[in-house]
């Protein structure tokens, strides 16, 4: 009898051990939140291991019990998640089975590359840069989403995406695929045609100008003058393009690699490259498809926002003398 009573006491001690474990926030809880990464594939044993490893929980049995209990033992999300502060063992086990995973802000400016972006992702480590590489790249792909290109370079719309670990590498580059074609709305799409472009000239061109302006209200100017240089059979002769092929983004180039003989040097060869060399902003595909009404051939850089046009060669030689002069001052 007495063993009986001794162990009912003994039962109904662990039980309330439990039950304060279950209730009170784990000690790293106290004043600041936790980062918890739950792979995929995990079991319950596994994921609780992992979650009182990580000062989420007080105890993994309590866990285990708990998620039994609530029946979502075969349920419970996978990801990474930002356990707050003062959680209680009930809250965090919550938090898994609504899979409520944290959130990261990336931001693809106006004018990355699609290497600047896969560096990004990897620094954030949301995915490893070989893996976007390999779908940025995919010819399957590109024919599913009908990319002319050889890589969906130009096709991802800049702006701010909310990505989340785990995520694959074609649902984010998916993602950036779509929003650049609902931003190109059909009347865009007739404006370009209009002028004689496809819609992968348009943010070839469109690509060139983002790299090229720094001031937004020289967009139309610059769009205008390789219009102009276009019409009349004349080579381009965009820096950024030679930069693209020869891999020195936004760097100086040298005489040697303006003499590069590669498909991207619009120095060397007349037309259009063979495809975008960044990914543009609305700001410059408007300016393609509505360039300012000017006869520019040429610009040169001013300071570090503007540049002077020019529409003789003299008046460019001129424009680039002056330039070279104010450099040396």
């Amino acid at each position: 009898m007495r063993f009986r009573t001794f162990a009912i006491l003994m039962l109904l001690g662990l039980g309330a051990v439990e039950t304060w474990r279950i209730l009170t926030p784990a000690p790293a809880l106290n004043d600041t939140p936790r980062i918890v990464e739950i792979p995929a594939h995990l079991g319950l044993p596994e994921i609780a291991a992992r979650l009182w490893y990580d000062g989420a929980i007080r105890s993994p049995e309590a866990f285990v019990a708990l998620s039994l209990a609530h029946g979502t033992y075969r349920s419970l999300r996978a990801g990474e998640y930002e356990v707050p502060a003062g959680a209680t063992t009930s809250e965090v086990l919550k938090l898994l089975e609504s899979g409520h995973v944290r959130r990261h802000l990336v931001l693809l400016r106006e004018g990355d590359t699609v290497a600047e972006l896969g560096r990004a992702l990897e620094r954030e480590r949301i995915l490893p840069y070989a893996d976007f590489a390999r779908v940025a790249g995919d010819p399957v792909f590109l024919r599913v989403h009908s990319i002319e290109g050889s890589s969906v370079e130009g096709y991802l719309f800049p702006d701010t995406y909310q990505l989340v670990r785990g995520m694959t590498a074609e649902q984010i580059v998916g993602r950036m695929v779509q929003r650049m074609e609902q931003k190109l709305t059909p009347e865009m799409r007739a404006r370009a045609s209009e002028r004689g472009l496809t819609v992968h000239a348009l943010l070839t061109l469109a690509s060139i100008v983002e790299r090229e302006a720094v001031a937004p209200e020289e967009r139309r100017l610059i769009a205008a003058v390789f219009d102009n240089r276009l019409r009349r059979g004349m080579p381009l002769q965009a820096d950024p393009t030679v930069q693209y092929a020869v891999g020195k983004d936004r760097r100086t180039l040298t005489r040697a690699d303006l003499a590069v003989n590669h498909p991207y040097n619009t120095y060397q060869r007349s037309g259009l490259p063979p495809g975008p060399i960044a990914n543009p902003g609305l700001g410059s595909i408007n300016a393609v498809l509505d360039p300012a009404p000017v006869k520019y051939l040429y610009f040169v850089k001013k300071d570090d926002q503007h540049h002077q046009f020019s529409m003789t060669i003299e008046e460019h030689n001129t424009a680039v003398a002056r330039y070279r002069l104010a450099r040396t001052r």
